[in-house]
């Protein structure tokens, strides 16, 4: 062990304090030793200068379900997100984007991004579905032509007499019991649509019993019976309350639309004719591919026109284009009320073809009675 003692180390105490710069003295040798200059000076923590060098910011790209962050800068096309922190992941261009990584920061296991979806080839509805928008769809032009098939139906139905006439009434009905189920998103419903229907068919029989003068009394009797007894049958599901109210609104108002559609059997059967075909002008118009107002307008003249021109050879009249424009726009709103909110292609061949007939019915009732 070396004999020479510690630096400032007095074992018995004689040797004088060390002021600040002064050397030391050593008893054991006499020798007297400068103080060395220190080459870092002591300076107090908070007066060292700190030394900042401006930090190089790595071009960055944060994302999070496919939307860049405000300010946030792209990464070049050729580096990835782990070459712009100084090194490369194995295999790091084969792992899938961080938002699908199983772990919140972490890589995780990840999972397969879903295919592009070609929104071009989709139907109309399912593609505004996946927009998010909820748009009006128009039935189209098969729909109408349905439509004025029926129409034509029913104007032959009535010039050939009542009970010919029932035929395409029921069909009618039917198709408009099914269509308003289905236009609520409700299928399949198929007591509600079968109660509707019965409902359409005790009115038509009672007012073939009864006689088209006693009409209106047949009609709101069969409304009042049916409403009744659709809450009798809502009373006894076993749903919970909302599913229970809204079946019984969708039954009431469809059954309601069938049963109002015997207003073509207690009408005349000139105003049915005159009413029919102009409903069917009208829509046909419609489904041409114009802009909504021409449309609309060119439609209600159609339905004028047609009811002029089957006026004058009938007994209406010249009164008959009131007939025709008020039967147009019921068609018009029946065809406003088909395109709703997501339809499909089934709501379109049974409400898109019966709600305009079926709108124009009590139009061709109330009016058919007045002029004729």
């Amino acid at each position: 062990m070396s004999n020479q003692p510690y630096e400032g180390y007095d074992p018995y105490q004689q040797q004088p304090p060390r002021q600040q710069g002064q050397g030391w003295y050593d008893p054991n040798t006499g020798a007297a030793y400068p103080q060395q200059p220190q080459p870092h000076p002591q300076q107090p923590y908070q007066q060292q200068p700190y030394p900042q060098q401006p930090y190089a910011q790595q071009p960055y790209a944060q994302q999070w379900d496919g939307q860049a962050y405000a300010g946030a800068q792209p990464l070049p096309p050729e580096a990835s997100p782990h070459e712009s922190h100084g090194y490369a992941t194995p295999g790091a261009e084969g792992l899938a984007h961080p938002s699908a990584t199983s772990g919140g920061g972490g890589i995780g296991t990840t999972t397969p991004e879903a295919p592009a979806v070609d929104l071009s080839r989709l139907p109309a509805n399912q593609r505004a579905r996946l927009e998010g928008r909820s748009p009006i769809i128009e039935p189209g032009l098969q729909p109408a032509a349905l439509t004025a098939v029926l129409g034509a139906l029913l104007a032959g139905g009535a010039a050939l007499g009542s009970y010919a006439l029932v035929v395409p009434l029921v069909i009618l009905q039917a198709v408009t019991a099914a269509g308003w189920f289905r236009l609520n998103g409700m299928w399949p419903a198929r007591q509600g649509i079968a109660l509707a229907f019965l409902g359409a068919v005790v009115s038509d029989v009672a007012l073939l019993a009864a006689g088209r003068d006693n009409g209106p009394a047949v009609i709101l009797g069969t409304l009042g019976v049916w409403l009744l007894l659709t809450l009798v049958l809502q009373l006894r599901s076993h749903a919970d309350p909302d599913t229970r109210m809204y079946g019984l609104m969708a039954t009431v108002v469809s059954a309601a639309l069938a049963i109002m559609a015997t207003g073509h059997l207690a009408a005349p059967h000139t105003a049915v004719t005159v009413g029919a075909l102009a409903v069917a002008a009208a829509v046909l118009v419609r489904a041409l591919p114009l802009p909504t107002v021409l449309s609309v307008v060119v439609a209600l003249a159609a339905a004028g026109g047609a009811g002029f021109g089957l006026g004058r050879a009938t007994s209406l009249g010249t009164s008959g284009v009131y007939l025709g424009l008020a039967a147009g726009v019921c068609a018009l709103i029946g065809h406003r009320v088909a395109s709703y909110d997501y339809p499909s292609r089934f709501v379109h061949f049974t409400a898109g073809v019966a709600l305009p007939l079926t709108a124009a019915a009590p139009v061709v009732w109330v009016l058919g009675r007045a002029l004729v």
